[in-house]
């Protein structure tokens, strides 16, 4: 059973040792401000400026509070006023600090969703096959959106809280006492970081009983959701019993946490009042001797202690924080130091391009980049195959086979024969790993990748369409068509007359994945994509086995319409839709076993065709 709590959790970004290597790599997310450098130093002036102006504050009370024993009026004004024009000036800085290092965060943060992205989409199949979508998905999202934190607050907090602990060392050791700063420093700091420690600790007991409680109600949600088997198998005790074992780890849980809990508020009580009445004691006590430390300053000495005792205790936020961020920058640049695919980008006609270091195979002459128009010719030259993930098992032996412009062959054989490979090969999702492909006698790894695939489409069994209108999952096909060639696509697919019946037309939205159309209607849609793209190669993965008949019937004739001309790969199913193929390629574990016509197959003794037919007839009669 799946436990949502646990699904959830294995998406966070966890949080990354920090190594030389580690933070060498967070470093690299830098060269992304580059654009911004200019407004990133600008803020880190700003942000060094107002937290050095903010250490004049406890200096300037504790003036104050001297001059209460024995200063004029004129002079408690004065700071007073001071303190005043400080304040503004600090919240003005503060405001441009903010606005610039959001300018900076959220250009940069831009241009890295876009360059993963950008590199993202580029990845070859292979890649896609070992990850979970949701996995990529929240390498952009989320670890994105961590480095917003990081970009944002965590840089500006480090800097600030260095420079609040440095320099309220400096103006405590050389203005105030070094004897109370050597004090201080021997007891608050590890107050603090204890502290700090032991609160991380609590919290994570804390977290620890919301998976518990987290869990518990994966429990209930299971067994409502399917009460019917709960019923039916006579569980009600074995889910009473479960649900009972769970809870009752929710109370060991969080009694352990509120022991330690109590320990914990019990220890800050004692520890962080009894520091501060040791600061304040010694304090006195050197007040008292009659030497250079006064009450004012004394007062101040307190302020800059608490100062520096938040920012030590912030700092272990910090660290947690880079942690996080350096798991994030390694999530990101283990997407981005993947090799891409060749993919032509800039090119604004990629149809008839070929790269200009292609050979022809046969006369080995160049062949012409802007000349060459792929007729649509295919052959297989014994080629083999294994997935870069299980090279132990081999999907393709030998396969050998040729189209000629404009036939159509069928590819049919039982379930994991490896038929879809066949295809997938012949788009260069994946690369053989013997033999060779060719298109018009060409070597398809000669081919320019982006040229090779624009030549191509495929119409697959469960269509996925985009989230947006009609009008836009069609032109999908060739971005940029006119409304004539839209509307024609549509037309020739037998789809034109029921986007003519929605209100609004081809403005249509379909749902997420196609989901406010029927099935017939989104084969029809993919259907007019593909026509609309006019390919040279066609890839019919059966487009009408989940159809009813009057769907079927309409969807049989729009995939006719598209594939008059052109040369058609099927992968067939259901064995009537193809007897006028001009040739019948039996696959059986990865290799070739019969090839002919429908009628010369059909003469084969004991054939796996023959076999396969009857079956179908027998079960449709």
């Amino acid at each position: 059973m799946a436990h949502h709590g646990q699904i959830s959790n294995e998406r966070e970004t966890p949080k990354k040792k920090i190594t030389r290597t580690g933070f060498k790599r967070l470093i690299r997310l830098f060269r992304f401000i580059g654009p911004q450098k200019g407004v990133f130093i600008l803020g880190l002036i700003l942000l060094v400026v107002s937290s050095s102006t903010t250490l004049i504050f406890p200096k300037l009370m504790g003036d104050l509070v001297d001059l209460g024993e024995s200063g004029s009026l004129d002079k408690i004004n004065k700071i007073g006023f001071i303190l005043i024009g400080l304040f503004i000036f600090n919240a003005i800085l503060s405001y441009f600090r903010i606005y610039t290092f959001a300018i900076v965060t959220q250009k940069t943060l831009a241009l890295l969703r876009q360059t993963t992205y950008n590199h993202l989409i580029r990845l070859p199949m292979a890649f896609f096959s070992a990850r979970r979508v949701g996995e990529l998905n929240s390498r952009i999202s989320a670890d994105i959106a961590l480095l917003q934190e990081t970009f944002t607050t965590t840089l500006a907090q480090f800097v600030r809280q260095v420079i609040t602990v440095v320099g309220g060392l400096a103006i405590m050791m050389i203005t105030i006492s070094y004897q109370l700063t050597l004090f201080m420093l021997a007891i608050v700091p590890i107050v603090a970081i204890v502290a700090r420690f032991f609160g991380t600790f609590i919290r994570k007991l804390s977290k620890k009983t919301q998976d518990k409680v987290a869990e518990s109600n994966t429990i209930v949600e299971e067994t409502l959701q399917a009460i019917t088997n709960v019923k039916a198998f006579a569980n009600e005790a074995f889910e009473i019993f479960r649900y009972k074992r769970k809870t009752d780890e929710v109370i060991d849980v969080a009694l352990k946490g509120a022991k330690w809990r109590g320990l914990f508020v019990s220890f800050i009580m004692l520890a962080m009042l009894g520091s501060i009445s040791g600061v304040v004691w010694y304090g006195v006590y050197l007040v008292n001797q009659g030497g250079s430390l006064t009450s004012g300053k004394l007062f101040g000495f307190i302020l800059y202690t608490v100062f520096i005792a938040g920012s030590i205790s912030g700092m272990a936020d910090l660290y947690s924080q880079i942690q996080k961020a350096i798991g994030a920058t390694e999530n990101l640049l283990d997407i981005l130091d993947e090799d891409t695919e060749p993919i032509e980008m800039n090119q604004p006609d990629f149809k008839y391009a070929l790269k200009d270091k292609g050979k022809n195979e046969k006369s080995g002459t160049s062949v012409s980049s802007e000349k060459l128009c792929f007729r649509g010719n295919v052959e297989f030259r014994n080629v083999s195959f294994t997935y870069p993930t299980r090279k132990d098992v081999v999907v393709l032996k030998d396969i050998s086979f040729n189209a000629q412009k404009g036939e159509q062959i069928a590819l049919v054989g039982p379930s994991g024969a490896g038929k879809s490979t066949i295809t997938s090969l012949l788009f260069r999702f994946y690369d053989p790993s013997g033999g060779e492909i060719l298109i018009d006698n060409t070597n398809i790894q000669q081919v320019d990748l982006s040229a090779l695939r624009s030549n191509m489409a495929i119409v697959p069994q469960e269509v996925l369409l985009f989230g947006g209108s009609i009008r836009e999952n069609i032109e999908y096909g060739k971005p940029g068509a006119t409304e004539e060639e839209i509307n024609e696509a549509a037309r020739k697919a037998n789809a034109l007359e029921f986007i003519s019946n929605f209100p609004e037309g081809l403005d249509t939205l379909v749902g997420e994945r196609g989901i406010q159309l029927s099935g017939g209607q989104r084969q029809r849609i993919a259907i007019a994509r593909a026509i609309l793209k006019d390919p040279a190669i066609l890839i019919l993965d059966e487009a009408t086995s989940s159809l009813d008949s009057e769907s079927e019937r309409l969807v049989q004739d729009a995939l006719q319409q598209l594939m008059k001309g052109r040369t058609s790969i099927v992968i067939a199913h259901r064995l009537s839709t193809i007897h006028n193929a001009n040739k019948i390629i039996v696959i059986d574990k990865g290799e070739v076993r019969e090839m002919g016509t429908h009628e010369e197959l059909l003469t084969l003794e004991n054939g796996i065709y023959r076999n396969l037919s009857s079956l179908q007839i027998d079960v449709m009669g």
